[in-house]
């Protein structure tokens, strides 16, 4: 059975299969699925199409499921299924992960070249060049081979347990890939991100439902890796780069370069950006060139690394109290008020008022990270001429509102087909209709968007000022059918709120668990839950 190179789909019954044939099927598929992975993840060219395997999986999950006993912790099918838990473990690391120096002039990059400069006896390869992805950091362990347990840096001598939701991530493999040189435990520094199209793909659906967008890629991933139920993680949009040896039993590479090298040997996903460099010359340019590709990435970076490449002079140079002397992190300079506009998204408010919001590659205006401005109605967005794919500038009205001001010209730049309005309502599907500058949706009550506002607007201090029901309880409540009108709300029950199908584990993205405590104002009507 060669499910790797040559897949033949069309599976026997599994009846007609006999004990030692479903074995035998069951470890060739296992291989191949792991193969294909890494195909996919880690060398970016598959071999295969999604429905080749995707049929290849289902058939190891349907196997195992006539066969549980076959099952095994680094089966793909592990990546789901996992029950959500009340609470993350804390876990020490193998060895402290340490915070990099970070500085943003040259002057202060070229110190920290000069005061190592003697310690080389060569003038070869002294360094190796980094991006510094703007992720989460995270140890990764593996013992004989198989993956043991990952957590976060936390305080860098220890972290919370996210195993469980590191393996729904495709690019974490359960076990190496078969090598002579596999070590018995290694402990890995990697970076989880978001790649560009999910965040933007998800800040869209965010804004679209009426919610706050994620004001980068770096809060939507911190916020979902630690979620508690792992089916909360398994569809989304994040992969992994490992980067730095923490710690390693076995035969150890002699320096750091020659370990980026073996890490895809073992299957395990590097940024394709690495670079060996001698000079200082070097290290200006490759920080130029990363600096001018890092819209072109796919992935957020906000600087790049230098790191020594010899473990030995590592060892000599040490570590300070929170960072190691042999590595420095040469950020960029935050991109600020001109940016590109990925996409212009409808949004539904609480009395049916459509407007539009533009969401944006994040960037710096006034201090502060933007994702998002507004482009009021669809006159707007006609008279500025503002399309998908446009380079703006943006500007916040009265140090609150981002608004798009203009758009950039770009020569030869092919730009995209002007924004129309759709003709039905994107939450509840109503047909849409116009009112002077305004287009509404007249769905009301039936549209989710309008019912959520509704309950918040309804709760607010102003208002009834109702303890505890803000954005996330009112989604919560919308979301599980607990809520149609605003006369709902005073038929909750306790109970209601602790029925297993109506539980508020992580409704959210960047919550860990909603624990609502809500009081009306109205004697007889106060619960907690």
């Amino acid at each position: 059975m060669d499910f790797k190179h040559d897949p033949d789909t069309n599976f026997k019954d599994l009846e007609a299969l006999s004990l030692q044939e479903t074995k035998d099927q069951v470890q060739a598929l296992r291989e191949a699925v792991a193969y294909h992975n890494y195909l996919y993840y880690v060398k970016n060219r598959p071999e295969i199409s999604d429905e080749t395997y995707d049929a290849l999986f289902a058939r190891r999950q349907d196997l195992e499921n006539a066969r549980p006993e076959l099952q095994s912790n680094d089966s793909p099918t592990c990546r789901v299924g996992a029950p959500p838990v009340n609470s993350l473990k804390k876990r020490k690391h193998a060895s402290a992960m340490l915070s990099l120096d970070a500085v943003l002039e040259e002057d202060e990059v070229a110190q920290f070249q000069h005061r190592i400069a003697d310690r080389f006896s060569s003038e070869k390869d002294r360094y190796v060049m980094e991006p510094k992805f703007d992720g989460i950091s995270v140890e990764v362990v593996f013992r004989n081979g198989s993956f043991e347990y990952g957590a976060t840096r936390g305080d860098g001598e220890e972290g919370e347990d996210i195993s469980r939701n590191l393996k729904t991530i495709g690019a974490l493999p359960f076990r190496l890939q078969k090598n002579k040189d596999l070590p018995s435990f290694l402990a890995l520094r990697a970076e989880i991100i978001m790649p560009m199209e999910g965040f933007m793909a998800r800040n869209k659906k965010r804004v679209q439902n009426g919610k706050e967008p994620f004001a980068n890629p770096r809060n939507a991933a911190s916020g979902i890796i630690r979620q508690l139920d792992p089916s909360k993680v398994q569809d989304k949009p994040l992969t992994l780069f490992f980067h730095e040896l923490l710690e390693i039993e076995g035969t150890p590479p002699e320096n750091h370069w020659d370990l980026l090298q073996k890490l895809p040997e073992w299957g395990l996903k590097v940024s394709e950006k690495n670079k060996k460099v001698s000079s200082f010359e070097e290290v200006k340019k490759y920080h130029q060139s990363m600096k001018e590709a890092r819209d072109k990435l796919g992935f957020e970076i906000d600087g790049v690394v230098m790191k020594v490449n010899d473990y030995r002079i590592r060892e000599d140079l040490g570590t300070q109290q929170r960072s190691p002397r042999w590595a420095i992190a040469w950020k960029f300079e935050h991109k600020k008020e001109i940016t590109r506009l990925t996409d212009i998204v409808v949004q539904v408010g609480r009395t049916g008022k459509i407007t539009l919001v533009a969401l944006l590659e994040p960037v710096d205006v006034g201090g502060v990270t933007v994702s998002r401005a507004t482009l009021h109605n669809a006159d707007e967005v006609r008279q500025k001429d503002i399309r998908s794919g446009d380079k703006v500038r943006i500007e916040r009205a009265g140090d609150v509102i981002p608004e798009v001001v203009e758009r950039l010209k770009e020569k030869g730049r092919l730009r995209s087909k002007p924004f129309a309005m759709p003709e039905k309502c994107p939450v509840c599907g109503a047909g849409i209709f116009k009112e002077e500058a305004y287009h509404y949706c007249p769905g009301g009550l039936a549209c989710r968007a309008q019912l959520e506002g509704a309950i918040i607007h309804y709760a607010a201090r102003q208002a009834m000022n109702i303890t505890h029901l803000g954005n996330k309880t009112a989604g919560a409540l919308v979301e599980k059918n607990m809520v149609k009108d605003i006369g709902d709300l005073y038929e909750l029950r306790i109970d209601d709120i602790k029925k297993p199908n109506h539980n508020y584990h992580e409704v959210s993205e960047n919550s860990t668990i909603l624990q609502p405590v809500i009081q009306f104002p109205i004697s007889g009507c106060a619960f907690q839950g």
